[in-house]
């Protein structure tokens, strides 16, 4: 989908997206790690990143689009979707899967002895963005941004919805 079919999105503000889509400010942010098999030798975030290690990622997802920027040795092995990237991980056999933390906490009870890593290779920056020809809308966007995060308004359904792994964007 391209940005000239929507009014306005909730999606992760990406750099390569920012070239059609006018972001927010983030109200939520959602750290991005990574998952390993039981077993895993790896133990660390920064132990990915190395030759021979396959990374099973959601493809266009903004931790895939971080990954390919940061990424020097380690190979990024796509998926349609973020069920599908855990199903390529497990029948593939790779080396780590990445994602939210959020799904992650889910993923790992499916996969006794699986591992999530400590920390973070990034922090996905959701906010909300409207293309870049309606930069009315986007500035109208931004004050509501900053109504619902000083109001408690993101807190508050954080904290209702038991969403674990998120917080209220700085």
């Amino acid at each position: 989908m391209c940005s000239s079919d929507l009014d306005v999105a909730f999606i992760g503000a990406e750099p390569k997206r920012a070239e059609q889509i006018a972001f927010t400010t983030a109200y939520l942010e959602i750290p991005a790690t990574y998952l390993v098999p039981p077993g895993s030798p790896i133990r660390a975030v920064d132990e990915v990143d190395r030759p021979g290690v396959r990374v099973a990622t959601s493809a266009r997802s903004a931790y895939d689009l971080y990954l390919s920027r940061s990424l020097k040795h380690a190979q990024l092995v796509r998926a349609e979707g973020i069920p599908a990237s855990y199903e390529l991980f497990v029948r593939e056999k790779l080396d780590a899967l990445s994602g939210l933390l959020p799904r992650l906490v889910s993923d790992v009870t499916r996969l006794p002895g699986a591992r999530i890593l400590e920390g973070k290779f990034t922090a996905v920056q959701q906010a909300i963005g409207a293309p870049k020809p309606r930069a009315r809308a986007a500035a109208y966007l931004q004050s509501f941004v900053d109504e619902i995060k000083a109001s408690g308004l993101v807190a508050e359904l954080i904290e209702r919805h038991g969403s674990k792994g998120v917080n209220v964007a700085p």
